[in-house]
């Protein structure tokens, strides 16, 4: 994409259709709705931004079906999808800007057993690539990212600042590693013995599959024997954590603070929401959504919501929450009418 884009590109580029402006009109930036102004190309995704919609000085906003409103002066592309079309024009501003510049900085170790093309691959400063490892091409090595002996990373991934990938784990193809996250760490596994908790050997590997982004400071632990799977798509936020033996499946939505328990399996499509925790050696079915701050100790079906602690149907739980916000005046009443009854049965008795 060029550094300026004329609004009948930009309707070509998001697959969406001119409602109001010039199609030879020039934009040069990007900005939310309420930042932006006249080069600047916006967007309509959430009816919660209208009033900044209605007062916006953008050049021109992707506007969902039916939406012919605001300032006239503003022009219009329909989109489907105004997140989605938007994140496209993201995407390609910010190529100019983090443009891919292969080589490898003399401040690098790269290990010379380690399998990698130099005029394809771009590793940054401080980055260190163990004996064995080998890297796709069109992959970035962040800033100080650690890279163990015998890794596999596959094309066009991003390893950004400071992350780490232990030895032997193997990365697909277009994985995002967001700064300090961690892949193939230590699984927590200890035998107490003796008066004394003697660490287990953690022998196995992480394996991600391809189109997986794991989120800044994100830890993924490494099998104690086997495969710790993260599968194609799925995306972990921040501060997530992973444990040994885990399968995770594809296109699973993992929010921050959510821990995974050892050795469960979670199926595809699941979104955990933040601050929710898994025990270990569960199965959690496709298509399952766990609410916030949910606390699972079963099996869960697929297809379904779950929601407080312990994890139970959605709506059975909103029902419990409901009566116990009761409590504090039911309580009261429900003595009162007991020791009414004991002085009845007290009367009745004399």
């Amino acid at each position: 994409m060029a550094t300026a884009i004329t609004l009948r590109e930009l309707a070509q580029k998001v697959g969406g259709e001119i409602l109001r402006g010039l199609p030879e009109t020039r934009y040069t930036g990007m900005a939310a709705l309420g930042a932006a102004g006249l080069d600047d190309i916006s967007f309509l995704g959430n009816e919660k931004y209208r009033a900044q919609f209605l007062e916006t000085r953008a050049g021109v906003v992707l506007v969902p079906h039916g939406e012919m409103g605001g300032d006239a002066s503003v022009a219009l592309v329909r989109v489907e999808n105004p997140t989605l079309a938007f994140s496209e024009v993201v995407r390609q501003f910010a190529a100019q800007v983090d443009a891919f510049e292969p080589g490898v900085h003399p401040s690098a170790s790269v290990h010379p057993s380690a399998v990698l093309d130099a005029s394809k691959v771009c590793v940054h400063a401080g980055a260190v690539v163990s004996a064995g490892a080998q890297i796709g091409n069109g992959t970035e090595i962040g800033a100080n990212v650690a890279i163990g002996e015998g890794v596999v990373i596959g094309q066009h991934c991003r390893l950004m600042a400071n992350s780490t990938v232990r030895e032997r784990c193997v990365l697909g193809d277009r994985v995002v590693l967001q700064p300090g996250a961690v892949v193939g760490s230590d699984g927590f596994g200890y035998e107490f013995s003796g008066g004394r908790h003697i660490k287990i050997e953690q022998v196995g590997i992480v394996l991600i599959g391809n189109d997986v982004e794991v989120g800044a400071n994100t830890t993924i632990d490494r099998a104690r024997f086997g495969k710790t799977v993260i599968g194609e798509g799925t995306k972990l936020d921040n501060l997530v954590q992973v444990g040994h033996n885990c399968e995770i499946g594809k296109h699973c939505l993992i929010v921050s603070q959510t821990g995974i328990s050892g050795s469960t399996r979670i199926g595809d499509y699941v979104t955990i929401a933040g601050q929710a925790g898994v025990a270990g050696h569960l199965v959690i079915g496709d298509q399952s959504t766990i609410v916030s701050r949910a606390a699972v100790t079963t099996n869960l079906d697929g297809g379904r919501v779950y929601g407080g602690s312990p994890a139970i149907l959605y709506r059975e739980d909103v029902k419990v929450r409901a009566q116990a916000r009761r409590l504090p005046k039911l309580v009261p009443k429900l003595l009162a009418r007991v020791k009414a009854l004991e002085e009845a049965l007290k009367n009745l008795a004399s």
